[in-house]
């Protein structure tokens, strides 16, 4: 489904962009598979969501390459790559004056139907006569706005979608209900990608991946994955790896 090869995101420390630079992507390779559900989860900085945003074109490769269904698809723009099947759901999701969130599924669906447009808001449990004609502006909760963008992402019926951080501004009641909708709407020809450090997400998802300092320091199920979450000792798990001994760890 979609292959990282040797991926590699270089930036500059300094916002002037001629200081000293570092990898915050460092020679990613992956494979992930049609029909499972990855998790992405680590410590801050260690490049979750610079990883999502290279998958989707929002940040440009510096080296390597993303193949999506077997093409190469490392400098293809962010509207190429949403007509090829990948979504982005944003940590923060944008509010736009003036567009109501009929007009956003509309542009999602390519349709005007309502029957269709009633039948995506019940999956996501939005009642449809109070949010359909409701602007997407500062006057929506955080909650809100953020059941808005899973239900535009799912409208658009991807084969890749990529939720990054999708509890942010939700409240505990809403998570599991947001984790099974997850679940539920992957299939055996889809992938799901879900960038978060919520244990709700990680208890469902077939494969945790465990990023730090932008390598890959795990991958597998969350039995094995707990020891180095509940320590933090991710760091040195993978100098483990790596054999290098009395590395600084991120603490």
């Amino acid at each position: 489904m979609l292959e990282l090869k040797k991926l590699y995101f270089t930036a500059t420390i300094n916002e002037e962009g001629n200081g000293p630079s570092r990898n915050i992507i460092d020679g990613i390779d992956f494979n992930f598979e049609k029909g499972k559900f990855y998790a992405i989860t680590g410590p801050n900085g260690s490049g979750k969501t610079t990883l999502a945003k290279l998958i989707m074109g929002i940040n440009p490769v510096t080296s390597g390459s993303i193949l999506f269904e077997g093409r190469d698809i490392s400098n293809l723009s962010i509207t190429d790559r949403a007509k090829a099947g990948i979504a982005y759901s944003f940590q923060q999701p944008a509010r736009f004056k003036g567009i109501t969130f009929r007009d956003l599924l509309s542009i999602a669906t390519g349709t005007d139907e309502e029957k269709i447009f009633l039948e995506i808001v019940s999956r996501v449990g939005i009642c449809p006569l109070s949010f359909l004609d409701k602007e997407i502006d500062a006057n929506l909760s955080g909650g809100e706005i953020k059941k808005i963008e899973l239900a535009t992402t799912i409208a658009a019926n991807p084969k890749l979608a990529i939720y990054d951080e999708p509890d942010t501004g939700i409240d505990l009641w809403t998570i599991h209900p947001m984790v099974n909708l997850l679940k539920k709407e992957l299939t055996p020809d889809k992938t799901t990608i879900v960038v978060s450090h919520n244990k709700s997400f990680l208890d469902v998802a077939d494969v945790i991946i465990i990023l730090n300092q932008g390598k890959i320091a795990y991958q597998g199920n969350l039995k094995d994955a707990l020891p180095l979450l509940n320590d933090l000792s991710i760091c040195a798990y993978h100098h483990k790896l790596e054999g290098i001994e009395n590395a600084e760890c991120f603490r």
